[in-house]
């Protein structure tokens, strides 16, 4: 079945990560399921992070997959696809500057954020029973919390307001096409167009370990999802184990 055979909306939800979990869990909801939600409460960003989203502004949409035609080992290969799947749209409408994948899943204009993706992995055994792929994308967003990182929106690239429940099905669209492709073997292609639009590539980044800043120059992302930098030494890091320290961008 398609991805987006089934769209729930939702007024208001805590998470619509959790919210198409448990129903992935119960059954209720197949692969290709899309929930979206106009406004959640609580929902989950990358390590422990929230994620906030002004109600009724932004895309807000999980996505469950049920990876059987993929090894348990492709977790990342996923990762790709739908980080591309969120670039294929914002670009789409952001025009020519840059949309960009920040390492490993977050989508940047410029340097700036615009969305977020969190994939929750579910197992047994060796089996891979289901992906629930959460992706938030500023669309209509303005005005942010203090707190937020650099946020930009569609609204603020193009002046334009957008429909974002439409918005989301289309993402759905593309997210089905980034799917199909992985599943017959792009995995290869994927990566590489990945690397394509990685953040910071080919420049000088701020990192951070432990206590410890440097600077590193992009280089691009392996197969299994380790990021490679080069300064002085060859350095090769997992998710999790740097944080990226990025300026903010310079004002008008």
């Amino acid at each position: 079945m398609p991805i987006g055979h089934s769209f729930i909306e939702l007024e208001s939800v805590d998470s619509t990560n959790n919210y198409a979990m448990a129903r992935a869990a119960a059954g209720a909801a197949p692969h290709g399921t899309l929930v979206f939600a106009h406004d959640q409460w609580a929902g989950k960003g990358q390590r422990g992070r929230r994620w906030m989203s002004t109600p009724g502004e932004n895309i807000i949409l999980t996505a469950v997959l049920e990876p059987v035609a993929l090894p348990p080992t492709a977790g990342f290969s996923l990762s790709v696809a739908v980080a591309l799947a969120c670039r294929d749209l914002f670009s789409h409408y952001a025009g020519q500057e840059p949309t960009t994948i920040k390492w490993p899943n977050d989508l940047y204009w410029n340097d700036r954020k615009a969305g977020g993706i969190l994939i929750e992995n579910h197992f047994k055994g060796d089996r891979w029973l289901f992906a629930i792929a959460g992706m938030g994308i500023n669309i209509n967003q303005v005005e942010f919390p203090p707190e937020a990182r650099n946020p930009v929106s569609l609204r603020q690239i193009t002046g334009k307001s957008f429909d974002s429940l439409q918005l989301a099905r289309s993402l759905g669209a593309f997210l089905d096409k980034r799917y199909t492709e992985l599943e017959t073997g792009g995995a290869i292609t994927q990566l590489q167009q990945y690397n394509d639009h990685l953040f910071g590539r080919g420049r000088d980044v701020r990192l951070k370990k432990e206590n410890a800043v440097f600077k590193t120059v992009v280089k691009e992302v392996t197969p299994h999802g380790q990021l490679l930098t080069k300064d002085v030494i060859d350095r090769q890091f997992t998710f999790g184990e740097v944080e990226w320290l990025i300026e903010p961008p310079s004002r008008p």
